[in-house]
Parts: C-alpha cells; structure tokens; sequence
C-alpha cells in the first residue's frame, strides 16, 4: 500500500496509513515521514502488532534514541522506554515540551497506548511555529532576542502544598540531578528553518530578568502557544502511536479520567542543541545529561 496523509486540523497534525510501522521500513517511507513530520509536527500511526522493542526500532529511523529519562526509571528491562502510567502519578497536566531542561532535548518523541481508559486521558499537542507566527510584530520582536532557564528543580504535577509522602517521594526523584539549561525563547528548527516559542512548564526564568517579570512574559507568550486552533487534541484508541517533533511543539495530558488506568509507553529520539535565530546555541548552566542523551548531528 502507498502511505496516505491525512490532516486531521488545519494547523498541526496528520493521520498517516498506509505503512506498517511494526515491520521495518525503507529509507524512501522514513523520509517521505520524515517530511510529513516537518509540515505536520505530530503524526497518528495504527500501531497494532507493535512491542517496546518495536516501538524502539520505528524510534531508532529517526535518530539515535536517548535513555528513558534523565532521572525516572524506565521500563524493566528496556532502558530506553519511559513509562507513563497513571498509577504511578497524576498525569502531566501541564504544558510542557520533553525533557528541555537538559542541553539537548530530544528531537522527538514518541507515544504507544497500551490502556487507554474508557473516556477522557486525551493527549492535547500544540503546535509552537504557528504561535510564533501569531505573535504581533512588537511581541516577536521582543521575543526574538530573550533567553530563558529551563530547570526540572520543581514538580510540575502536584502544587508543593498538596503533596503526600508518596509524592514528595516521586519529585525527590524527578529532581534527583539538578539539571538549568539556558535556551533562546525562538528557536529555529535545525531542518525546515522555522521559528518556534521554545518554552513550556520547564522555562522557569528569562535570563535577566526577575522572577515576576519572567512569569509575565512568559504566561503572555505561552498564551500564543496553547490557543485552540494551534492545538490537536488526540483521543486514544487502542494500538495508536503519536510521533511528534519535540522542537518545535508542546504537548498537555489531560486528567479527565477519574484516575481510571492509563498507560503509555515513551520512546524518545536524541536532539541537537537549540539555536537561537542569532545562530547562538544553548549553555548548561547545571547538570551533565551525558548518561541519558548524545547530541545528535544536524
């Protein structure tokens, strides 16, 4: 069968058939998705047939992968698999792009349902191009030359007040290695030249500023990220996967299932370091992310 793209909003994401990502694939098929990736920034795979040893090998076709996490166990026995399990923790409801707070997040990621609840668990991915795009002139401009701190030191699940002994215990892992990155607020894509807001719940900080007036700037212009018609809201089935590049989106879990079973599992591909539209590249300011990612080459 030839592979067959479909739009599933008008601003980001695309339902691809046609291709059976459980089996190995053609250098023609990997960029022909390759491509889809970069116009489309999330795609929708069937995924039936497809193991944590599948899911890492359709993952590798893209890059080399990174460990599960710079700090969370991955799966038993498959060091590359994150899982995201709803018995292990509220769901991530929070905007956030994978892992920045390191010096090369991964260029994407991947997610394959293995039990998806009766209603609700619906996984929101934003796309952070247009956002950039809708900014007015005088905010892009202002945009284009901030700096922001991405830091993992806070939970962003469980407000501090509301946590119980088990889940001090989960963010004393989360924030077991301390890890501050600073990245450029716009950052250009390494392959369609692009620019994107590059922050989310990681971005604590603009770099210079004070903590009030980083929130400020920050809640402005991530409200250019999250307006729905940037945003796909995809519904689980059963055997799906979810690609989508990790540059240049967002991504939201939302906790509308009455704490009912839920279960993903996360492969993600190795990334380059961010650059800023000036062509300078992100610093760590804390924490070495060598035993969880390579930096991978442009």
């Amino acid at each position: 069968m030839s592979i067959d793209i479909r739009k599933v909003t008008a601003t980001i994401g695309a339902e691809v058939t046609g291709v059976d990502i459980a089996k190995p694939l053609d250098e023609e098929t990997v960029a022909a998705l390759r491509e889809a990736l970069n116009v489309h920034k999330a795609l929708v795979f069937d995924a039936t047939g497809l193991d944590d040893e599948g899911q890492q090998a359709f993952a590798r076709h893209f890059g080399e992968l990174t460990t599960a996490h710079p700090t969370v166990p991955a799966v038993e026995g498959a060091p590359n698999v994150l899982p995201v399990d709803s018995e292990g923790g509220r769901a991530a409801n929070h905007w956030h792009t994978d892992v920045t707070f390191v010096l090369n997040p991964p260029q994407a990621s991947t997610l394959r349902s293995l039990t998806i609840p009766p209603y609700g668990g619906e996984t929101l991915i934003a796309n952070a191009a247009a956002a950039y795009r809708n900014l007015p002139e005088p905010l892009r401009r202002l945009a284009d030359g901030l700096w922001a701190e991405h830091t993992n030191d806070y939970d962003y699940a469980v407000p501090t007040e509301e946590i119980d002994e088990e889940q001090a215990a989960r963010r004393a892992q989360f924030t077991s290695i301390t890890y501050r990155t600073a990245h450029p607020v716009v950052r250009v894509h390494p392959l369609t030249g692009e620019r994107g807001l590059f922050i989310g719940g990681f971005a604590q900080r603009i770099v210079g500023l004070s903590a009030a007036e980083s929130r400020t700037i920050l809640e402005l212009l991530q409200a250019y990220v999250v307006r729905p018609e940037n945003i796909l809201r995809h519904r689980w089935s059963p055997d799906q996967l979810v690609l989508f590049d990790n540059r240049i989106t967002q991504h939201y879990a939302v906790d509308n299932y009455d704490g009912l079973p839920r279960r993903l599992h996360r492969v993600t591909v190795a990334g380059d370091v961010p650059v800023g539209i000036d062509g300078k590249e992100s610093w760590s300011i804390e924490g070495d992310a060598a035993h969880y990612t390579t930096v991978a080459a442009e």
